[in-house]
């Protein structure tokens, strides 16, 4: 292995073909993933990961430290940054878990149609290294090798084509679980610890007006990978 064989996986492909019947197969199989209840069992972890690391991510960007986090088997988890107490970066921190999923999903589709799939690879497999070093129970750490070691084979043995079309359907699977981790904490019971909660508190802001820009946000991203799944497919113009 050289530099320049590591260098190639990194590039964008222009060539990738990414359009038609295979865009379809790839939206269906991603749906019905995450409608069927033992694999979201396990798909949710990884939406369950994507929250977490959005807050942490906002946090770093926010001026605040990010120490650990933890994921739990009932796709609840937890991010620690360090920081003010209150303030415009912590309420960023904390508004930004539940449209990670949903942004980060339609970032992962929108850049996978372009042929940029193995740098958004590439980029996830040094995320979730630097994301290793802070984890702080034995699930998390089985979640984030599982996701790294799954991404390093797709970004080092799949072509071109094979990653776009996985990439186009983690990116699916994040919008549809966002959706189904903001209908959980919707119809969940008060009990003053979710984040619409935390935000209520943090700003005197109603908690539904926090849920409502959640929904715009997820909403947002809906129509973003609708319209370029669509448009991969030739169904719109």
């Amino acid at each position: 292995m050289d530099f320049d064989t590591v260098w190639a996986r990194v590039l964008p492909e222009d060539a990738v073909s990414l359009s038609g019947t295979p865009v379809l197969v790839v939206l269906g199989v991603a749906l019905v993933a995450v409608a069927f209840g033992p694999l979201w069992t396990v798909l949710r972890l990884g939406v369950t990961l994507v929250h977490e690391l959005g807050h942490a991510l906002v946090g770093v960007l926010s001026g605040r430290r990010f120490t650990g986090f933890v994921l739990r088997g009932d796709m609840s988890g937890h991010a620690v940054t360090v920081g003010p107490a209150r303030g415009p970066g912590r309420v960023l921190t904390t508004w930004a878990g539940y449209p990670a999923p949903a942004l980060v999903g339609a970032l992962l589709v929108v850049l996978a149609a372009r042929g940029w799939s193995a740098p958004v690879l590439t980029g996830v497999l040094v995320l979730l290294v630097a994301a290793l070093l802070r984890v702080r129970s034995v699930l998390t750490a089985a979640v984030v090798l599982g996701v790294l070691l799954g991404a390093g084979a797709l970004w080092w043995a799949a072509g071109g084509e094979l990653q776009a079309q996985v990439v186009v359907a983690a990116g699916v699977a994040l919008l549809v679980g966002a959706w189904r981790h903001l209908g959980a904490v919707l119809g969940a019971p008060r009990r003053g610890t979710s984040d619409p909660e935390v935000l209520a508190r943090l700003t005197r802001v109603p908690t539904v007006l926090w849920n409502v820009t959640f929904v715009l946000a997820c909403l947002f991203a809906s129509w973003v990978v609708g319209t370029t799944v669509l448009r991969a497919a030739g169904l719109l113009a």
